[in-house]
């Protein structure tokens, strides 16, 4: 117990000693910590989002007016022997108004149509087993006719329509996002190692003579070690807990009062590691960064 007492008043003196570059490496690490506490929920919310989207992204197929129920009722089977479909929910003319009137702002708007006709078809959602599968299922409702060109299987079928485009643009946009954003935090990590490890690189330098009396009584390379790895987990300690301290003021100040008004910060409560959580996390992280940034530099200057 003694000289783990010894190790940390140690470890505590360097800092004090060298207080300007422990600081800059302190800075740093809570900087580090500070912008991943933002780019990990952002990450989690944005991909969670992607996956949201893509799960709903489906094939749409509208029928004339005129159809009839038994011709509804044969296509609807056929539907269903196709490969890779999953689902398949049919949507009345009076259930599309009704779906309408669901995600219009102000719903008396339907009731505004001339004649109060309804001009919306009814229609197959089909929902595939893979988002890949679209162009399949597209295919199965539509193959070649004999002039090369796509019909549909069944004379109900006016038209039919899939959301491979949209599939497409959300995967693009989220892999984008998610590279920039992991780019950013290796940048940030690799700082903070070189500034940490930096920072006891100086202080090893400032008491090489104590480091070199040591080594001569005897002293081993661990021995030595210590202190200078407890200057590097103070730092990052020290870092870590000022980040999640801006963290916790900009939740309660900023994300908690605009989640109510503001899709993307409302999504984070069910798509991201639970808050506390994450706080344990990144204080580690912390930990871990300025105490392979000690570790690396020590390792070089005592040849172990």
């Amino acid at each position: 117990m003694s000289r783990v007492i010894f190790f940390i008043g140690e470890g505590l003196r360097a800092l004090r000693r060298g207080a300007a570059p422990s600081l800059a490496a302190i800075v740093t690490v809570a900087i580090t910590i500070l912008l991943l506490g933002v780019l990990i929920p952002i990450l989690q919310t944005t991909g969670g989002k992607a996956n949201e989207v893509r799960d709903q992204v489906d094939v749409r197929v509208f029928l004339y007016d005129d159809a009839t129920q038994s011709e509804t009722d044969t296509l609807e089977t056929n539907i269903q022997q196709i490969p890779h479909v999953e689902s398949v929910d049919y949507v009345s003319k009076q259930q599309a108004l009704q779906n309408l009137r669901d995600r219009l702002d102000d719903p008396a708007l339907v009731d505004q149509l001339p004649g109060h006709r309804n001009p919306l078809p009814a229609s197959f959602e089909i929902q595939p087993d893979d988002i890949d599968n679209l162009g399949t299922i597209t295919s199965a409702l539509q193959p070649p006719g004999q002039n090369g060109d796509p019909e549909p299987i069944s004379p109900a079928i006016e038209e039919v329509l899939d959301s491979r485009d949209d599939a497409t643009a959300i995967a693009s946009v989220s892999s984008t996002v998610k590279i920039f954003m992991l780019v950013i935090a290796a940048l940030l990590i690799t700082a903070s190692l070189l500034l940490v490890g930096n920072t006891i690189r100086l202080s090893i330098y400032a008491r090489r003579t104590e480091v070199e009396v040591m080594r001569l009584v005897g002293a081993t390379n661990w021995f030595i070690r210590w202190p200078f790895m407890v200057e590097g987990l103070v730092c990052g300690l020290i870092g870590g807990m000022v980040a999640i301290g801006a963290l916790l003021l900009g939740k309660v100040t900023i994300v908690d009062p605009l989640a109510d008004s503001i899709t993307l910060l409302s999504a984070q409560k069910t798509t991201t590691i639970a808050f506390p959580a994450l706080m344990l996390i990144l204080l580690a992280a912390a930990t871990v960064v300025s105490a392979l940034g000690s570790g690396f530099t020590l390792r070089r200057f005592l040849k172990v």
